[in-house]
């Protein structure tokens, strides 16, 4: 399966580039603030300043909270926040050296996109990365690999997620992460790579889970697909993946529940310590708003005009044919399931969820971390297209930039009441130059003062209105001359990892 070694420097370069792109793509838009990211840039703030769990000096700038013995705590999930804080740590000193005081009002709006950066941005870039290899580790050719790693990151709503500090692109990358090191552990030969592999899935998998609770079925899959994957090498290597995945996993069981101890003095989910007047739905209906997948909310999340994904992003309705395409091949027939699978169970969780809109979202927000998994089809999709039909898929994935370029452009946090957000307020404001509309602010309300909304890195140079977006569209104009030159001299057949 691995690639002729004089194939593997152009490729290598190819998943860099990529990487550069998406990563430049992601951070190029700050969208401001919102009670999600609130939540957590509170509590990031609390353990960094403070060195606390309680967010009681910051938590007026959300509702997303929890309350519990007099003070109140973020309501989601820690590992978005864990994983932020190294960059926290490293930021503060580095801003203090350009002359900036980290605890000041710009500092902090400083530290918030640095932290978005390196915890959403830079992981979910990297799941790109992986998601092409992903590609042409099923057979399809660079091509067909760098097209599903772009249309995920650029042309879905994984773009939006990849920019606030919210958890749903870290999760995505974590998964697609779980997935890929599972498929390296049947590759393995040494009994020392079975474990780290099996070790990164348990990791991968787990950390996912305790960036957002819903994750844990998906991690459950993918680590008995990891299991599968070392089952027919004999019961040595079936013994060395329970050890690794079980003690990645053991890991980060004991890192969300040593946090809500901390935090709340019991094992609950921290979204049962909600205020009785907030969010009353959650005690109301199901459990913890959860009742059975709806058919009609199934619809909306998928072909609706609120929140349906394939409004938002229509070369994905290619994504499910090359799963198929995928699990018709003996070898592959398991990992398309278990992508499937994992894509499946998101859609059922959100229809199934009362709120399933999901607040100020771009597209169906409580699904978007199967959105790595689902892309891994458009690869094969790309593959097995004649001609005519690639051409297709070409126009549906500008379309499909087109409307997340306008979502992140203007603002990300689409309104639940608008019955079609993109083509009522997206589609005028865009192209009548009115972007980073969001003018709420991750800090407190005495801090921002109405101010220290989103913003994008033109603006920051001086660039008004559309004009703003001229550096973004340069370096993809820069990246497309280095692709065709990289591949210029090479037939379509010697693109192909066989």
């Amino acid at each position: 399966m691995s690639p002729p070694s004089d194939r593997v420097p152009s490729h290598r370069k190819a998943a860099i580039l990529i990487g550069v792109v998406l990563f430049f793509s992601f951070i190029y838009f700050y969208e401001g603030g919102g009670w999600n990211q609130n939540s957590r840039f509170d509590l990031l703030r609390a353990i960094v300043e403070r060195h606390t769990l309680q967010i009681d000096a910051y938590h007026e700038n959300t509702q997303d909270k929890a309350h519990s013995n007099g003070h109140y705590y973020s309501d989601k999930a820690p590992g978005l926040v864990f994983l932020a804080v190294p960059f926290a740590l490293a930021a503060r000193p580095a801003l203090r050296m350009v002359g900036v005081d980290a605890e000041s009002t710009r500092g902090e709006v400083a530290l918030s996109y640095i932290v978005t950066a390196g915890a959403v941005a830079l992981p979910a870039a990297l799941g790109g990365v992986c998601l092409f290899f992903l590609g042409l580790r099923f057979g399809s050719g660079a091509g067909g690999a760098a097209f599903a790693a772009v249309v995920m990151g650029l042309g879905t709503p994984m773009w939006a997620y990849a920019g606030l500090f919210w958890a749903h692109a870290l999760v995505g990358a974590c998964l697609v992460f779980a997935f890929a090191a599972a498929l390296k552990l049947r590759d393995s030969s040494s009994a020392r790579g079975d474990f780290l592999w099996a070790l990164a899935v348990g990791l991968a998998a787990g950390w996912a889970t305790v960036t957002e609770y819903p994750a844990a079925p998906a991690s459950a899959m993918l680590a008995l697909f990891a299991l599968s994957q070392a089952w027919p090498r004999g019961t040595a290597t079936r013994w060395r993946a329970v050890a690794g995945v079980g003690a990645g996993a053991a890991i980060c069981v004991v890192v969300l529940l040593a946090y809500l101890h901390a935090a709340f003095g019991g094992f609950r989910p921290s979204y049962a310590y909600y205020d009785p007047n907030s969010f009353s739905f959650m005690q109301q209906q199901g459990y913890m708003g959860l009742t059975y997948p709806h058919p009609d909310r199934l619809l909306k999340i998928l072909f609706g005009c609120s929140r349906g994904l394939l409004l938002a992003s229509p070369v994905v309705v290619a994504a499910p044919l090359g799963l198929w395409w995928l699990g018709r091949e003996k070898s592959h027939r398991l990992a398309a399931v278990v992508a499937a699978a994992i894509a499946a169970y998101y859609f059922l969780f959100n229809a199934s969820f009362y709120w399933w809109k999901a607040g100020l979202s771009f597209g169906p927000r409580y699904a978007g971390a199967c959105i790595p998994l689902l892309c891994v089809g458009l690869a094969l999709a790309w593959q097995r297209a004649t001609p005519t039909w690639r051409r297709v898929l070409v126009g549906l994935a500008a379309c499909s930039v087109l409307v997340a370029l306008m979502v992140v452009a203007t603002t990300s946090q689409l309104s639940m009441q608008d019955s079609c957000p993109i083509v009522h307020s997206t589609w005028p404001a865009f192209w009548s130059g009115q972007l980073a509309l969001n003018r709420e602010s991750m800090l407190t309300v005495g801090e921002s003062k109405g101010r220290w909304g989103a913003f994008n890195l033109g603006q920051l140079v001086g660039l008004r209105g559309m004009a703003s977006l001229t550096p973004l569209l340069a370096v993809w104009g820069v990246a497309a001359v280095l692709w065709w030159r990289m591949y210029r001299n090479q037939k379509p057949g010697d693109l192909r990892v066989r």
